[in-house]
């Protein structure tokens, strides 16, 4: 039986984001360039750069995903979103020329949830996006598995910072199994070991003797 008390969910990178993820919740919040296609009465507040009581029509604007979605509309439009530069044409031949050589951390650490969620806005240029979403994930797949597979107890964070976050997940997966088979090689895998909730029953029983 587990004893881990937190059972971590992995990243949703579909249409909608999965609100018990960490992952999600902090790619709710990725800032997208907008376009008000109507005004916005008493919603000033949210365009920092002005004082004004109101959002005018055709104020560019960043919001973050999740108000973003909020406020879009296909039949009656109330924003236009704009891509990010990184989905933009001229970063996807970039992609398509080599993608291992992008880091995609520092384009974004949620470079394949953020362009699978920009989908769910229309645009002519969705299907080249969700294209070139799954080439550069097929392009860069086989050397984050195999960089996980071949770099036992090294140093390991120049690697991991150039990766999405999807990414890293995976190469922290790889390394788990990795380092699962040496212990299984050297006959670790089957030692028996003490549940976390004794050993900190151990430790509360410690404290409570000295004191």
């Amino acid at each position: 039986m587990s004893t881990q008390s937190y059972f971590p969910v992995p990243p949703g990178v579909g249409m909608e984001e999965n609100f018990l993820s960490l992952d999600d919740i902090l790619l709710s919040h990725e800032r997208l360039p907008v376009r008000t296609e109507c005004s916005f009465p008493r919603l000033g507040f949210l365009e920092r750069s002005s004082d004004a009581h109101d959002i005018p029509e055709g104020t560019k604007m960043e919001l973050p995903l999740w108000l973003s979605k909020g406020l879009y509309e296909r039949k009656r439009k109330v924003l236009s979103v704009d891509l990010p530069k990184v989905y933009k044409e001229g970063w996807r031949t970039v992609f398509t020329a080599d993608p291992c050589v992008v880091d995609l951390h520092k384009m974004g650490p949620y470079y394949y949830g953020l362009g699978s969620q920009i989908l769910h806005f229309d645009s002519p240029e969705n299907s080249d996006i969700a294209q070139a979403l799954l080439q550069t994930f097929i392009g860069r797949f086989r050397r984050t598995m195999d960089s996980s597979q071949n770099a036992y107890n090294e140093d390991t964070s120049a690697l991991v910072e150039r990766l999405d976050s999807l990414e890293k997940a995976l190469f922290r997966s790889g390394q788990n199994g990795l380092n699962s088979f040496q212990s299984w090689e050297k006959g670790q895998a089957s030692q028996l070991t003490a549940s976390s909730l004794v050993l900190n029953y151990r430790k509360r029983k410690l404290a409570d003797v000295q004191t």
